[in-house]
């Protein structure tokens, strides 16, 4: 029998293309890239298409599925997926074959009369898993790179300090990125000149190069230095910039250190081949790079401003209560939060104890301030106090060198500032209380932060919502969601205390919260 011909289409309207027949369909199915295979309701596979046989073999048709993904996969969780397919749904699970692959499964039902089908889909995202985890390796070594005990630095010379940060820094560089030739310089305000950090496997006349950072006649440092730009040379012999560092190198990577928006240094390396980094490889470079960067703030490596006789004594006894006295603070919020309503006595008694909290951090900047030394005061700083002097803001972070900063940054404006280590714990302080501020990391340890984020705000709808996040990759959208539902400030970390400032003495407006559905 003749295919039917397309209905002819009414005047002015586009043709309808002819539905694919049964064959060209399965042409299209059999030629994908992903696998693809029909399972019945016995979870035996009853066809796969030439990317499933291509992996599992040409003999698939009648082997359960579970003999096929055996991998460390709980079975448990395979049983789990075609469950709720029989249910009507269509779940995902990611599967990791082995360790070097992870395959996206989706099970579908297939809408066909007789005994139930389901279509079996397997989509390779190694390449994205790989991201995901070295990312996070990544993070993870940042947080490490900086998580050095104060006592004992207190205690080295500078240069001491310096080896201990080359030392972390070289390890984390060829264990996570797996580079052996690197040459991180710092800049040198004053001069512009590119100090020699330090240098693996450069040559020691190039090791030894005055560098400035200038966009020209500096080579492929002085640029990214001057631009604040990365520069991927992907063939050095066809690259005026370039200028070797390790013997026979064919192609470098640079990237600047960047401590908030604020070019400190730069980041090499180099390879023997040529066109051997590629984007995610900067991408990676540049993520590390701002934990670097953090680093080297960290051990006071740079030139900075030394704080006054009066600040630097008020610091000293405010930074050995601030976070003692939040967890009082925490830990009674919580047992108010869960008392009974039957027991009054107990609930005034708690609510005391967080006055008396709240009193006694107040009255230890008042008393840290007037035994301080008299000094000369900034006049920006003066104004900036004078704004921000009783504002309370809460801070949420699990990283204790956040909150330990949010303490001695906005407490030297005169900010009254709590923090909470989890999402919970800000909920409970903001029943509390009212603030004029909140600050919110997004990689909270006890949910969504954008669930977070929604019940701050409709605890405190006249506070300024702020938002906080690492490098920028936010897979649950937090940051996204929230803009849509009022939020107008998100702080990339590292950020330069001149950044919190500003949106503390500039917020943008923000609609009102709107009621959860």
């Amino acid at each position: 029998m003749a295919p039917s011909s397309p209905s002819t289409p009414a005047a002015g309207q586009p043709p309808v293309a002819p539905a694919l027949t049964g064959i060209e369909a399965g042409a299209i199915i059999e030629g994908l890239d992903d696998g693809i295979a029909v399972v019945d309701d016995h979870n035996l596979i009853l066809w796969g298409n030439a990317a499933f046989r291509q992996r599992f073999g040409e003999s698939v048709a009648g082997r359960p599925v579970a003999e096929l993904l055996h991998g460390p996969m709980s079975q448990t969780a395979l049983v789990d997926l075609f469950e709720q397919a029989r249910r009507g749904a269509s779940p995902t699970l990611r599967y990791q074959c082995d360790h070097e692959q992870w395959l996206d499964l989706r099970v579908a039902p297939l809408p066909t009369p007789g005994p139930q089908r389901f279509i079996l889909h397997l989509h390779d995202v190694t390449a994205e898993e790989r991201k995901r985890q070295k990312l996070a390796a990544l993070h993870h070594a940042g947080r490490a790179l900086n998580n050095l005990d104060a006592d004992a630095l207190a205690e080295m010379a500078p240069a001491e300090r310096i080896e201990v940060l080359k030392h972390n820094i070289r390890q984390f560089i060829q264990q996570l990125l797996n580079y052996n030739v690197i040459d991180i310089r710092l800049l040198d305000r004053q001069t512009g000149r590119l100090v020699p950090l330090l240098s693996e496997g450069i040559m020691p006349e190039a090791a030894a190069l005055d560098l400035y950072a200038r966009p020209e006649g500096n080579g492929v440092t002085g640029y990214v230095a001057a631009t604040g730009r990365s520069y991927l040379c992907s063939d050095a012999a066809c690259d005026s910039r370039f200028i070797e560092g390790a013997a026979g190198a064919k192609s470098s990577m640079t990237v600047p250190l960047l401590f908030g928006d604020e070019v400190i240094g730069t980041f090499n390396v180099e390879s023997p081949r040529a066109d051997a980094f590629t984007e995610q490889d900067l991408q990676f470079a540049e993520t590390f790079s701002r934990e670097i960067a953090q680093a080297i703030h960290t051990l006071e490596l740079l030139r900075a401003e030394k704080s006054s006789t009066a600040s630097a004594s008020v610091e000293a006894v405010a930074r050995e209560v601030a976070l003692p006295a939040d967890e009082i603070l925490n830990t009674t919020t919580r047992l108010l939060h869960n008392a009974s309503a039957s027991d009054p006595e107990s609930i005034e008694l708690l609510r005391r104890i967080i006055e008396n909290v709240r009193t006694i951090k107040t009255t230890i900047r008042k008393v840290g301030s007037s035994l301080a030394e008299p000094s000369v005061v900034n006049p920006r700083d003066a104004v900036i106090a004078e704004k921000l002097n009783g504002k309370r803001v809460l801070v949420a972070d699990a990283d204790e060198r956040i909150r330990r900063s949010a303490h001695a940054l906005l407490g030297k404006y005169g900010c009254q500032v709590e923090t909470a280590r989890t999402g919970r714990e800000a909920v409970d302080l903001a029943g509390s209380g009212q603030y004029d501020a909140f600050l919110l990391d997004i990689r909270l340890p006890d949910g969504s932060a954008y669930d977070f984020y929604r019940k701050l705000r409709e605890l405190q709808p006249n506070a300024v919502p702020v938002m906080m996040t690492c490098f920028g990759y936010d897979s649950a959208h937090s940051i996204v969601k929230a803009r849509q539902d009022g939020l107008r400030a998100v702080l990339f970390k590292p950020f330069r205390p001149d950044q919190i400032l500003d949106v503390l003495l500039n917020p943008c407006p923000a609609p009102k919260p709107v009621a959860a559905s």
